[in-house]
């Protein structure tokens, strides 16, 4: 018996037929990247149930030497999650351990397990009138684990930040099995180094997120949902600052995209509609909040600051959702982007961020300078506008090659416009995670004292390189063996 069939069978015996399988029709599904990038193989699937038999799979990989790949909802967009061809990992799936722990109305937390998936998060603090202050496109399917471990953002960070931001609390399952517990939140607490926030966006690659506790918010009492057509990307930036000034804490999102990325959703979505007549060159998607006994002034509220939007020249149009419906279908049209670009053909995608002064001027300057260096190609930017975060994706040529044209001019194109964050001052990854995708670009962009140290920590915490490996830290710098 080889050393891995040896593992699987003591896998096995640890967690039962639920817990490993070497199935093909099983595994096969979860060695693919969401974005049909990055495919690997693996040893099998590994699915435990609990923290404790997480903790005893850990001890059992070390044993025999065995690299794990953690997994949450398989929704990333960096190749994070996705083992390598080499056959000699496992992937540890955590999406069995999906039980809310607790939830505390009165302290307005919960403690969930780390395959909680998000939707679910949400509709459990509904219940309790409360509410989750983290939503993005892949809500159904990515779990809480994947979200901390990628410091996920979406569409209210500008108001609530990252998932950073959201965690009170964290239990992650270490390289040596030994779990470490500071679930229970102390709003002060001076004992140290804060261990938590050292896990949130490691990608794995420092420990296995097991359950976290997480802070909740009172729900609202009402939402204005505005969709504005734009003759700029500058002129979104204004008119931010003008609903920033006129509406404070209100403010909960504030989105942009270009007339190329709606019409490739409307394309896409057969039953969609463009909230506006006539055609613009950008649009932003707005959305106010009230708290729960401020609904019934909300709507005059978002209709003056849009009147007075109107009379400083901010805007060439726009519209109120009016209603619950109506709003949850403008943002279907924002959510739905990536999808609709996915269907269109290959394209390099760049999750990026600049000083959030300067993301219009970037994104005015940036996207005719790719087309120029890349002729065929067709570049656009959308996203969160208020917090210096843009997804600033490249469209490949008509004729192009699926593979061949990643592989080849699309390697370049990013290239390229890694070069420009960086000389924006910016970061070339804001909310996905480095994962596999940018790894190399962050040895080449990244701060070398950033680098090292985070370097040291892996080999601290992670000396054989079991955890994740080739993912995040360039693989030459990784002082460990992948």
């Amino acid at each position: 018996m080889s050393d891995i069939d040896a593992f699987a069978e003591a896998a096995l015996q640890l967690l039962g037929p639920r817990g490993f399988t070497r199935d093909g029709d099983i595994v096969e599904p979860w060695l693919t990247d969401w974005r049909g990038r990055y495919t690997g193989r693996a040893i099998g699937l590994a699915s435990p149930a609990s923290t404790s038999e997480t903790a005893e799979l850990v001890k059992l990989c070390a044993r025999h030497g065995i690299p794990i790949v953690p997994q949450g909802g398989n929704s990333g967009m960096s190749g994070g999650a996705t083992p390598d061809d080499t056959g000699t990992a496992i992937i540890l799936s955590l999406r069995r351990m999906d039980r809310i722990l607790s939830l505390d109305p009165d302290a307005m937390q919960v403690t969930c397990e780390a395959g909680v998936v998000l939707q679910s998060l949400h509709e459990a603090a509904a219940e309790h009138r409360l509410r989750f202050p983290l939503t993005l496109g892949g809500k159904g399917s990515a779990t809480i684990g994947g979200l901390i471990s990628t410091n996920a953002g979406g569409t209210q960070v500008l108001r609530h930040g990252t998932m950073r931001a959201q965690v009170l609390g964290l239990e992650a399952v270490l390289a040596d099995g030994s779990v470490l517990d500071t679930l229970t939140p102390l709003k002060k607490d001076n004992r140290g180094f804060d261990l938590k926030q050292m896990l949130i966006g490691s990608e794995g690659t420092l420990g296995v997120v097991t359950a976290a506790t997480l802070r909740l918010l009172p729900e609202i009492g009402g939402r204005a949902v505005i969709w504005a057509g734009l003759p700029s990307v500058q002129q979104a930036r204004r008119l931010l600052l003008h609903f920033e000034r006129a509406a404070g804490n209100s403010l909960e999102g504030f989105e942009v995209l270009p007339k190329q990325c709606l019409k490739a959703v409307l394309d896409y979505l057969p039953d969609a509609r463009a909230p506006l007549a006539g055609e613009h060159e950008w649009h932003a998607l707005i959305e106010l909040v009230s708290g729960p006994d401020g609904s019934d002034d909300l709507p005059d509220f978002a209709q003056g600051i849009l009147e007075s939007a109107f009379e400083d020249g901010l805007l060439d149009d726009a519209t109120i959702a009016a209603n619950d419906s109506q709003a949850e279908a403008f943002w279907l049209l924002r959510d739905s982007i990536s999808p609709a670009e996915r269907a269109i053909g290959p394209a390099m995608q760049h999750d990026i961020s600049v000083p959030v002064s300067r993301m219009a001027d970037f994104v005015a300057a940036a996207l005719p300078a790719v087309e120029q260096r890349f002729p065929g190609s067709s570049a656009l930017a959308f996203g969160h506008l208020g917090d210096g975060n843009v997804h600033f994706h490249v469209l490949a040529p008509g004729d192009a090659t699926p593979g061949e044209w990643e592989d080849g001019e699309g390697k370049h194109i990013s290239a390229f416009v890694h070069d420009l964050v960086t000389e924006w001052g910016g970061s070339i990854s804001a909310e996905h995670g480095i994962g596999q995708m940018k790894r190399d670009e962050l040895g080449r962009l990244g701060d070398p004292v950033s680098l090292a140290l985070m370097r040291s920590v892996k080999q601290a915490l992670d000396p054989r390189g079991l955890f994740n490996p080739g993912k995040l830290l360039p693989l030459a710098q990784t002082g460990v063996k992948p």
